[in-house]
């Protein structure tokens, strides 16, 4: 099976990150997973998470214990009651089976969060360097990870056999000096191309600069560029009987139009 993602290339990125990181997108990924967790109505004593940053997960979650985001999680079965998958799924080469694999790691009841990059990030220098290249090159390289769409994603939790599965989003704008800049930052995020089939040549000085003069024109204001990066939170439960479920089709007791207190019309045959 062909990989999405050169598991090799980004383990590398992410050691050179680690020499002067720029992790304030995992700052504001940990304080809402923090917030969530305080909204939930029960305790958790057994802790995973799945990070390639373990260092800074483990300072955020003292009482966790942090699993690489390998293809095969060193998960053992029914193992935990919280798992959070920390910002890492954006980057699997099968993320249902990273869910699946959580899922069976939990215990009955037991919850999973997992927070990462959705597709609505880096929307600005995506579209920058595609039309820089068809101008320059006649075609198009991957360049930027492809990224799930909200709508799409929640239907994984269902797949990987979670209940009551939720999807959510929240965008973060974030202000440059310049697109240099920008992409500076991802390479101290552990965030550069780690494509499988990414350009293996230098990228030639005019595509780059063509794209800086489309991304200050298009995204630009007040002598700085705007960039987006938007953090998905998925949401679900390890099936347990105490769950409430919903109600059999035709089981209703009451009619809507009494609970209302409205009158109910017959439609027309």
């Amino acid at each position: 099976m062909n990989s999405l993602t050169d598991t090799a290339a980004l383990i590398r990125n992410r050691k050179r990150a680690s020499r002067a990181p720029a992790l304030f997108l995992h700052e504001a990924a940990a304080d809402e997973i923090k917030d969530r967790l305080e909204m939930v109505n029960k305790s958790f004593k057994d802790v995973a998470i799945i990070t390639g940053f373990p260092d800074f997960w483990q300072n955020a979650f003292p009482q966790a214990t942090c699993r690489a985001d390998d293809d095969v999680l060193d998960l053992p079965e029914a193992g935990f009651d919280l798992i959070v998958h920390a910002m890492a799924l954006h980057w699997a080469n099968d993320p249902v089976g990273q869910l699946i694999q959580a899922r069976r790691a939990l215990r009955p009841d037991g919850l999973l969060l997992a927070v990462f990059f959705g597709g609505e990030t880096l929307h600005e220098l995506r579209a920058s360097l595609a039309e820089a290249e068809a101008e320059i090159m006649g075609g198009l390289s991957p360049r930027i990870a492809p990224m799930g769409e909200i709508r799409d994603l929640g239907a994984l939790l269902q797949r990987a056999g979670l209940a009551l599965p939720v999807a959510d989003s929240f965008a973060l704008k974030v202000s440059y000096e310049s697109p240099l800049h920008l992409m500076h930052d991802l390479r101290a995020m552990g965030e550069a191309n780690a494509l499988t089939h990414r350009p293996r040549k230098m990228t030639r000085r005019a595509l780059m600069t063509r794209a800086r003069e489309i991304y200050t024109q298009a995204f630009g204001g007040s002598a700085r560029i705007n960039a987006t990066f938007e953090l998905i939170i998925l949401t679900g439960w390890s099936p347990d009987d105490s769950q409430p479920k919903p109600l059999r089709p035709g089981s209703a007791a009451t009619r809507l139009a009494e609970a209302l207190g409205t009158h109910e019309a017959p439609l027309k045959d």
